[in-house]
């Protein structure tokens, strides 16, 4: 059967369009997870989406009708959590907590915990499909092609992944025009008068790079607290900070400022930051290109004008 769907892949879909693709949903199908377990699923017309990334795919394939659950990362889009049971934050989850809402589906990231949790999870007859959460154009279209197919939506998969290739393609080709990088620096937080920065194998340090600019801190393995002359020996030139919802945004760039070790930096000197929402620009779902496009604008302003407006459908 053709599944129809009509308007902006996250804008909603109309009503008929989301009872159309609910005969879809019963479709047998088997998909090999991140586990490396073959899952078979028989009915997903109830999903448990547990990442914000996953909770993002489920939208722009227009399967949101089938959503009954999501976890607390999943703030796009807003209506995600409005309108969903909300079974907590995807790294503390429970047993009972996940098994109330009665999913016949769950899809959730690797990331996903505490690990004992999971495995009992796995062993429910609830299909539960692990999603792999690579920091990369080519990981998210195989999220997307993973998801699609679980939900047996191969085909809007297919469009999903040639737009954020387009839109990646595209933005290394701005990337090619910038004649000297900047040194970024990535500061997940501040705490007793230390930065933690985000060093290889990091969302940060994946994004740093597609936002064309050079992750001073590339040679720390992961988030790693830095001391005074750490920080001043990286000598940034412009340094991102996270915007959290319960976070004061002038406090917290403030606090940063006053470090001595900052402000001994090239970034710290000219008071050079950049904040951007941590799930916006870490998250890794169909959103990145957009989010990488943003942070290299922020890095080189002179790029602004030199690209036409990212796919509608992925910026709703």
């Amino acid at each position: 059967m053709r599944i129809v769907r009509r308007g902006a892949l996250f804008g909603g879909l109309l009503a008929a369009s989301a009872l159309l693709a609910i005969p879809a949903a019963a479709a047998d199908v088997t998909v090999t997870d991140a586990g490396g377990r073959n899952v078979l699923i028989t009915d997903a017309s109830r999903i448990l989406s547990i990442g914000g990334d996953l909770t993002e795919i489920v939208y722009a394939l227009g399967a949101q009708g089938r959503l009954v659950a999501v976890d607390t990362t999943s703030q796009f889009p807003p209506e995600a959590l409005k309108e969903k049971a909300s079974v907590g934050y995807l790294r503390a989850l429970s047993t009972e907590g996940v098994i109330s809402v009665g999913a016949t589906l769950i899809i959730a990231s690797e990331r996903a915990g505490p690990p004992e949790v999971i495995k009992t999870l796995k062993t429910t007859s609830v299909p539960y499909v692990e999603v792999p959460d690579p920091y990369s154009p080519q990981g998210i279209a195989g999220k997307v092609r993973l998801v699609g197919r679980a939900l047996n939506l191969d085909a809007e998969a297919e469009k999903l992944v040639a737009q954020i290739e387009g839109d990646f393609k595209e933005l290394a080709s701005q990337a090619a025009r910038i004649k000297r990088p900047l040194k970024a620096m990535f500061v997940l937080g501040v705490q007793s008068g230390r930065i933690t920065v985000a060093g290889q194998g990091t969302a940060a340090d994946a994004i740093i790079q597609l936002a064309g600019a050079t992750n001073v801190a590339g040679a720390v393995i992961g988030y790693k607290p830095l001391t005074e002359e750490g920080t001043i020996e990286l000598a940034p030139e412009v340094i991102i900070i996270m915007r959290r919802t319960s976070s004061n945004d002038a406090h917290d760039t403030a606090e940063l400022l006053a470090l001595k070790g900052v402000q001994s930096t090239p970034a710290g000197a000219a008071k050079r930051t950049i904040m951007m929402d941590a799930l916006y620009l870490l998250g890794f779902g169909p959103r990145a290109p957009r989010a990488a496009r943003e942070l290299m604008v922020k890095f080189y302003p002179e790029l602004a004008g030199e690209r036409t407006e990212p796919h509608k459908s992925l910026t709703k």
